[in-house]
């Protein structure tokens, strides 16, 4: 068994910046259109695309390649966000994380 990532997010945004989808479920679809006050159809015509594999809904990027959610402080739906930027980099990362990540390694978890 692997040693555990150890990870205190420094809310950088480097994960946010990084290319591919940002997969939505129902559920979450329904909790951040409710957040942002948007209808469902609203938020999935404006702010959402098709995944690469075809398999889902994901959030769009910004001209910049981050995710439309990621502003200059911070997540826009940082109590809604999606599971997979709340699992990020202990059940997903990116090759190179640790050295784009401020808070690799330190002694706290993740709590993005």
């Amino acid at each position: 068994m692997s040693e555990p990532i150890i990870h205190s997010c420094q809310r950088c945004g480097a994960c946010c910046r990084w290319e591919g989808d940002v997969c939505l479920s129902e559920q979450e679809v329904v909790a951040i259109a409710a957040y942002l006050d948007m209808e469902e159809s609203d938020f999935i015509n404006n702010l959402c695309r098709l995944r690469g594999n075809r398999q889902g809904l994901s959030i769009i990027d910004n001209d910049e390649g981050a995710c439309i959610m990621l502003t200059p402080t911070g997540c826009r739906i940082q109590p809604v966000k999606p599971q997979q930027c709340t699992d990020f980099p202990h059940k997903w990362r990116f090759p190179g994380w640790e050295t784009r990540c401020p808070g690799a390694g330190k002694e706290a978890p993740c709590h993005a």
